[in-house]
């Protein structure tokens, strides 16, 4: 009975870990962060600068936040959403996502990395990316 019991919880145990080893984390990896400020017009607010750069086979999941991310292809490549073709990120093109609106969720599938630089403008004390299952 004792080693049923244990075989039971070591099996839950690794069922855990696997599905919590898929769940992205808090942050992206890809994304290194180079500012964070206090909004002056609100003390609930917060503004964080950031670069990232995604290579090709990588992938940025879909998400959320909570505020707005504006931001700048600084490099653009080839990215594919699920079950839809490849399309170009152009360099130059400008990045607009308001508050708790899911986006991303593609593939780098181009030669050349993604690079990014993003502005959020969220509230404070809350996670940066809200991940969408």
């Amino acid at each position: 009975m004792r080693v049923r019991l244990s075989v039971v919880i070591v099996s839950i145990c690794a069922l855990i870990a696997t599905v919590w080893a898929d769940t992205p984390s808090g942050d992206l990896p890809q994304r290194q962060e180079l500012k964070r400020a206090d909004l002056t017009s609100s003390a609930d607010m917060e503004v964080i600068t950031s670069i990232s750069e995604i290579k090709k086979g990588e992938k940025i999941p879909r998400h959320s936040h909570h505020g707005i991310e504006t931001g700048y292809v600084l490099q653009g490549t080839m990215v594919q959403f699920p079950g839809q073709p490849p399309t170009m990120m152009q360099t130059g093109s400008a990045i607009m996502n308001l508050r708790d609106v899911p986006h991303a969720g593609f593939t780098v599938v181009g030669d050349q990395p993604l690079k990014l630089v993003t502005v959020h403008v969220v509230d404070k004390n809350k996670p940066l990316y809200e991940w969408v299952k």
